[in-house]
């Protein structure tokens, strides 16, 4: 698999506000989880991320196979984590201080969406 771009996280301090306001500004958003610490809605053909600040940072993700995720982590030094949703990934540091992250779908409860790419 190649890289794909996936998705941009943004913190925020009141994910339903956030919800909210997107499904309403952009016609036709999906929103396909939500929970009190993260939101993953898909408008506009992006996919949005919110989250609050102690569970991830804000970033931009690219998904990647498991074997490419494994060997990004290596390459970077990096130990991967195994998110709720089985998703798998890890962050490193973009030039200019922004968050990346590479995340694997592979055996989550996303396999199947990420299987449509």
């Amino acid at each position: 698999m190649e890289w794909t771009f996936d998705h941009i996280a943004q913190v925020v301090p009141d994910i339903a506000a956030a919800v909210s306001f997107y499904t309403e500004l952009v016609p036709g958003s999906t929103v396909l989880y939500q929970d009190a610490t993260w939101a993953f809605v898909e408008a506009g053909g992006v996919k949005l991320a919110f989250v609050v600040r102690d569970e991830h940072p804000g970033h931009l993700a690219w998904r990647v196979s498991r074997a490419e995720l494994v060997r990004q982590a290596a390459k970077y030094g990096k130990e991967t984590k195994l998110h709720r949703d089985g998703t798998e990934s890890f962050y490193i540091d973009g030039p200019c201080g922004q968050h990346i992250e590479i995340i694997t779908f592979d055996g989550s409860n996303w396999e199947t969406e990420s299987s449509k790419d």
